[in-house]
C-alpha cells in the first residue's frame, strides 16, 4: 500500500496546480460516494458528491483524497458529515439534489 502512496505523490508532483486540484477532487469524490450511498440511500450521488466537494476546504479534500487510497475510515465519515452539516452544502443539496429526485417522481 505504501508504494501506491509514493506513486500517487510522484504523479501529483508532475502535474500543474490545476491538474493536482482536479486529481485530488476526483479522489475525494471516490471516498465520499460510498459514505453518501450508505448513509443517505436514494440521494442522487453525483449532485450530492459534487455539493460535498464544492464545500470542502483544501485540507478536507486532501484528507478525503488520501482516504480514497486507503479506503473509507471513521475519519472519512467524520469529514463528510462535517461538510454535509454546513449551510452552504445543505443549500447546494436542496438546489442541485432535490430537482433530480423530484424529476424521477
Amino acid at each position: 500500500m505504501r508504494w501506491v502512496t509514493v506513486i500517487s505523490f510522484a504523479a501529483l508532483t508532475a502535474c500543474t496546480a490545476a491538474q493536482q486540484d482536479t486529481l485530488a477532487q476526483d479522489a475525494a469524490k471516490r471516498a465520499v460516494r460510498p459514505i453518501l450511498a450508505e448513509r443517505f440511500p436514494g440521494v442522487p450521488l453525483e449532485p450530492a458528491t459534487d455539493c460535498v466537494i464544492e464545500n470542502a476546504t483544501a485540507q478536507e479534500i486532501l484528507v478525503l483524497a488520501a482516504d480514497a487510497v486507503t479506503g473509507p475510515t471513521a475519519s472519512t465519515v467524520e469529514v463528510t458529515t462535517r461538510i454535509l452539516s454546513r449551510p452552504e452544502t445543505i443549500r447546494c443539496l436542496a438546489e442541485d439534489g432535490l430537482p433530480v429526485i423530484l424529476s424521477t417522481l
